[in-house]
């Protein structure tokens, strides 16, 4: 509502997943005082089955999706609508800014080490591009509505992923997708280690689970796999530190498996130290350490955690 896009060009869809809360009552209130406001059922209660109810209920020729937990500036709107019709992009989209949910150190280290490279890769909408540039996916996005008539809907057996599998099949089927630097919106990050960790074991679980069901492995990029190599390494190292204990391994030979260990303890503490000298804030440094080991241990046991629910599914089979 505090959008500077005309208010009589617009229909706000609000897609509800059977919340008790209250929600429901408060956009009742919202749709009698305002015409543009729609409150839509989604009894799935999945991301994408909400998405798709929405764009078929839709009567305009742009969809634009807008979760909650984040913020947006008033002319969010109406720059990518500009930005959609006045290139030959099938999606645009902005800039992520990773915000802490509270002024915790914690908090704010876990939102630094969202937006840092050694902590989600080259996903360029997190880390920041200078000028519009052709990527393969946006948070969120802007859409002509014929795009989903053209390359099809979300895929609603995906509860989570489904926005970069979307991308994906536009790119690979010829469509454009443009990250806009002058547009961006407001990510607030968990606060918490538990919090971030559920979050993004669910994220790398559904990684491998999206995979399996798109049956396309191109569906999404070598960074989302690397977690999982670390953890596997890791795993793998265990049983290497228990076969040295039983004198089964030399330790010799655990010596240099060692050196990817150590690697990685270096590089956490590299970034967690210049990070937290930037910020000027050296109490960040043990909190950012530990986010980033918790970032990239939960995504990947997450993804590990999928390849074993395949593997049982299989042999259940």
């Amino acid at each position: 509502l505090e959008q500077a896009y005309p208010q009589d060009c617009t229909e706000v869809f609000f897609i509800d997943g059977g919340s008790t809360d209250g929600t429901i009552a408060i956009l009742e209130d919202y749709a009698n005082r305002y015409p543009a406001i729609h409150l839509l059922n989604n009894p799935a209660r999945f991301v994408p089955t909400a998405m798709n109810i929405g764009i078929r209920a839709a009567s305009g020729e742009i969809i634009i999706r807008m979760d909650a937990h984040a913020g947006y500036p008033p002319d969010y709107v109406s720059q990518l609508v500009d930005w959609l019709q006045k290139t030959e992009a099938d999606n645009v989209g902005g800039l992520w800014h990773t915000a802490p949910r509270t002024a915790q150190p914690k908090a704010e280290a876990i939102a630094l080490a969202l937006a840092h490279p050694f902590g989600v890769g080259n996903s360029l909408f997190r880390i920041g591009v200078e000028e519009p540039t052709e990527v393969d996916t946006v948070p969120f996005g802007c859409y002509r509505k014929s795009v989903f008539e053209r390359f099809g809907y979300y895929d609603e057996r995906l509860q989570r992923n489904q926005d970069i599998e979307l991308n994906k099949r536009i790119r690979q089927l010829g469509g454009r997708i443009l990250l806009i630097p002058h547009i961006s919106c407001t990510y607030y990050a968990r606060d918490t280690y538990k919090g971030l960790w559920r979050n993004n074991f669910q994220t790398g679980r559904w990684v491998v689970l999206t995979s399996w069901f798109t049956k396309n492995l191109s569906a999404l990029s070598l960074r989302h796999f690397v977690p999982m190599a670390f953890v596997a390494y890791l795993l793998l190292l265990l049983v290497l530190g228990i076969g040295s204990l039983w004198g089964a391994v030399p330790p010799l030979f655990l010596a240099p498996a060692l050196v990817p260990l150590l690697l990685h303890f270096l590089l956490c503490a590299y970034f967690s130290f210049t990070i937290s000298r930037q910020e000027a804030k050296r109490q960040l440094f043990p909190y950012l350490f530990a986010a980033f080991w918790v970032l990239h241990l939960s995504y990947g046991s997450g993804s590990f955690s999928g390849f074993l629910e395949l593997f049982r599914g299989k042999s259940r089979a």
